[in-house]
């Protein structure tokens, strides 16, 4: 395993942003929408994503404001998990299988999460930072952001059905580090990821809070 790639992945979320991950208490609740009917567009995300379900794709490093990111790394997500309230998207880095994509529908909103195991399950110490939807988004595109002043930064995620998945972190809506996955051309299961055995301590429940 390349040790660049592993630990670029442990920074992904934090790099460049707000200089801190959003804990639990953070999040943004949902009447920032400021009235705009989010169901629908919310809802046709969610069914773009769910019909990626057990499938994986290969992806690559598009861009990255720095060389945290191993360009030569491979990279797969393992559409793994996709219930009517949560999907659960393992990435894994060449042989690294400890993080895994959590987003949460919370009814007037989505949630991002992230579950950062070590490879013997257990939880690392960095683990569950994310957070929510500020406005409607699209059937192709949710931002998971947190605002401050005029800014906001956080992360993003698009689907554009059979040619693409991408993530990444944003600020301003415009990409820092962007990821992007084939959808085209489908590649065979990875190994299960890292703690599959085992929920989130902070979600025990897939319909906890």
């Amino acid at each position: 395993m390349k040790r660049s790639a592993a630990l670029s992945i442990l920074f992904l979320a934090t790099l460049g942003l707000w200089g801190f991950s959003t804990p639990v208490a953070a999040l943004s609740p949902a009447s920032s929408l400021n009235g705009i009917d989010a169901a629908e567009p919310h809802n046709e995300f969610w069914a773009n994503l769910q019909a990626l379900c057990e499938s994986a794709a290969e992806g690559e490093l598009l861009q990255s404001p720095d060389d945290q990111i191993d360009p030569d790394a491979r990279l797969v997500v393992h559409f793994w998990e996709c219930g009517d309230e949560e999907l659960r998207f393992p990435l894994h880095v060449d042989e690294n299988r400890s993080r895994t994509w959590v987003i949460i529908h919370r009814g007037d909103h989505l949630e991002l999460r992230h579950d950062h195991r070590n490879p013997d399950g257990s939880e690392e110490s960095n683990t569950w930072y994310g957070s929510t939807t500020l406005e409607a988004g699209t059937a192709n595109r949710q931002e998971f952001v947190t605002q401050r002043g005029e800014d906001t930064g956080g992360w993003a995620i698009e689907i554009e059905p059979g040619v693409h998945f991408t993530y990444g972190t944003i600020r301003n809506s415009e990409w820092r580090h962007h990821l992007r996955f084939d959808l085209a051309n489908p590649v065979d299961l990875p190994p299960m990821h890292w703690g599959h055995e085992t929920r989130p301590s902070q979600r025990p429940d897939p319909t906890g809070s």
